[in-house]
């Protein structure tokens, strides 16, 4: 299997390449978890991967909890499916919390000021309320909870760990916070190897070709875990080694679309990139630094075309447009040039704007 190969299943798995879905919910679903830290990245996220679809219908998914928002893989926000989020919570949790101990203690964060924090906030939140950072950060220091530094930050990450919270519907470019039980109510518990074979299939299904390291990054979870994983999901995959690794896939391949002269439009943090450890596939001779942004680690969004990525681009919207400007790393041909066309249309549509676009066609590198 050489490294096209791997791209093109994994467009086609990722439904980037190929779309067998029509709700932003069963989409989620399917991918596992949605990198979400980025809102307007994460709708964009479900927005290429459901051609036709815009933006208000991602907003109104997550407005009618099918999709919710909250602290997850690696502490991170993502975009998860309503009937995964507890199961998923309760199997991440464990590692969750092993990721926030240090930072509890060096912040003097114990476990009463967390108990008394999680009481001020369900008094807060109770009856459906959604409020934003400041008001639950009032809420808080009225109550002598300490909420300077990373206090808040880590508060608030500590109560999504353990299921009390989620994101609301934004206010504006806020986002807000309520009560996880009242958002989704609570889900028959899963056996802790029955989830773990779980969130293992969902991911070598809808990232595959993908590695063990590669599951372990995605994750969180511990290389053990992983494997137990593997090993509890073994007789739905296959394996096939290249260059001493082991890539795990769905034992049904797609059929994979020829995308050599498609061009996408993929967001920031797309799980395209994000989703593996290792990204030499979909980078080829790229340095990741050509991609982040300096000083912060932010993944630009990229252009992808046959499963490489070939440039980045930026979106500038005004009253009733948005403009897309790209920076090349390498030159499209004239059909590549029209499939951009196309993609850029197909962003327009999402955002309900009338599209502008150019295409910087220096070479770079």
């Amino acid at each position: 299997m050489t490294d096209s190969a791997i791209n093109q299943l994994r467009m086609a798995n990722q439904q980037i390449s190929r779309s067998t879905f029509a709700k932003p919910s069963a989409l989620v679903a399917w991918l596992g978890a949605v990198q979400g830290q980025d809102f307007p990245a994460a709708k964009w996220a479900l927005g290429l991967r459901l051609p036709g679809t815009t933006e208000t219908v991602i907003e109104q998914a997550i407005a009618d909890r099918s999709i919710i928002r909250t602290w997850a893989m690696r502490g991170t926000l993502h975009l998860l499916a309503a009937n995964d989020v507890h199961w998923m919570l309760a199997l991440l949790r464990p590692r969750l919390h092993l990721l926030s101990a240090g930072y509890l203690r060096r912040y003097e964060l114990g476990a009463a000021t967390l108990t008394k924090s999680y009481d001020i906030l369900v008094n807060a939140l109770r009856d459906g309320n959604e409020l934003v950072r400041t008001e639950l950060k009032r809420a808080l220091d009225a109550a002598g909870v300490p909420v300077h530094d990373l206090r808040m930050n880590l508060l608030l990450g500590r109560a999504a760990f353990d299921g009390l919270i989620c994101c609301g519907v934004r206010r504006g470019i806020e986002n807000t916070y309520t009560l996880l039980d009242e958002w989704v109510p609570l889900t028959k518990a899963m056996a802790r190897d029955e989830a773990l074979a779980e969130l293992t299939k969902r991911y070598f299904t809808s990232h595959g070709p993908a590695t063990l390291p590669d599951f372990v990054w995605w994750s969180g979870l511990t290389m053990a875990e992983a494997r137990t994983g593997i090993n509890l999901t073994k007789a739905q995959l296959i394996a096939e080694t290249i260059d001493g690794q082991t890539y795990w896939m769905a034992q049904a391949g797609p059929v994979v679309p020829d995308a050599a002269l498609a061009v996408y439009l993929l967001p920031s943090f797309d799980e395209y990139l994000v989703g593996y450890k290792d990204r030499r596939a979909a980078l080829g001779a790229l340095d990741l630094q050509q991609i982040v942004s300096a000083g912060n680690g932010i993944f630009n969004p990229v252009l992808v075309v046959d499963g490489r990525v070939v440039g980045t681009w930026k979106r500038t919207i005004k009253k009733d447009t948005v403009s897309i400007d790209t920076k090349l790393f390498y030159p499209l041909s004239e059909a590549q040039h029209e499939a951009f066309a196309q993609a850029s249309k197909q962003y327009g549509h999402f955002k309900k704007l009338t599209t502008q676009w150019s295409l910087d066609s220096t070479q770079v590198g």
